[in-house]
């Protein structure tokens, strides 16, 4: 029986390769849209690198005391190339996580990215490494190493459950969690959705966006537009 507080499991099924390199080239807000706005994380969860950042992986999940990283360090090491590190933190900001070196490491092995329920520390080095990192603030007071947590269990990070093997994908405007059994159909619908909105854009540069929708919504809500008086 393992310590009371601490659950390691070193492995889980990840999600298809493929479901994740064709997600690379979605934005968030349109995977969010399809997915009727949910599993989309807290604003506050925010890029710590330059704009441009973005990422898609699938999730290994790691719960750890608000001030500790020591699951986190293991994390890294159980980590394939590609996994992006996704960590309950519970939303607090006064220790730093993870920092430059463990994002170099990070780096050095393939690792896809970090996505903290929590703060970081080193952000301009974080920032030249080019490593995808997102997190909820920065501080420079650094985390202990004695635990409790958890690695690949069900968490919570901004907000949204994650569980290993789910599709993370994170760009300049936040982070979205695909549930791995859906993520072929939000991809598919997220495809959609971009070509469309392309059309739409297309439609808009030759002005024939067709504008029409605006007011049969609000004459549907009962909505009527008012003609000033001279």
């Amino acid at each position: 029986m393992g310590r009371t507080g601490y659950r390691v499991i070193n492995d889980f099924v990840r999600s298809d390769q493929s479901i994740i390199d064709g997600c690379r080239m979605i934005a968030t807000s349109l995977l969010g849209d399809v997915m009727g706005r949910m599993r989309v994380m807290n604003y506050a969860i925010k890029p710590v690198n330059e704009p441009g950042v973005h990422m898609a992986g699938s999730a290994l999940t790691v719960r750890t005391h608000p001030s500790d990283n020591l699951l986190v360090h293991k994390a890294m090491d159980i980590a394939q190339p590609g996994d992006i590190i996704v960590i309950d933190a519970s939303g607090d900001t006064e220790h730093a996580i993870i920092g430059e070196i463990m994002s170099f490491y990070a780096k050095t092995k393939g690792i896809g990215g970090f996505v903290i329920d929590g703060a970081v520390r080193d952000r301009l080095g974080i920032a030249k490494l080019g490593l995808p990192v997102f997190a909820k603030g920065t501080t420079p007071r650094g985390p202990y190493k004695e635990g409790p947590g958890e690695i690949n269990t069900v968490i919570s990070c901004g907000n949204v459950p994650v569980s290993p093997g789910d599709v993370i994908v994170g760009d300049d405007d936040g982070v979205v969690v695909i549930p791995r059994d859906e993520a072929r159909v939000v991809l598919e619908k997220a495809l959609e959705l971009a070509a469309k909105e392309k059309e739409t854009m297309r439609s808009i540069g030759q002005g024939l966006w067709d504008r029409s929708w605006v007011d049969e919504t609000l004459k549907k809500k009962g909505i009527e537009v008012e003609t000033a008086e001279n």
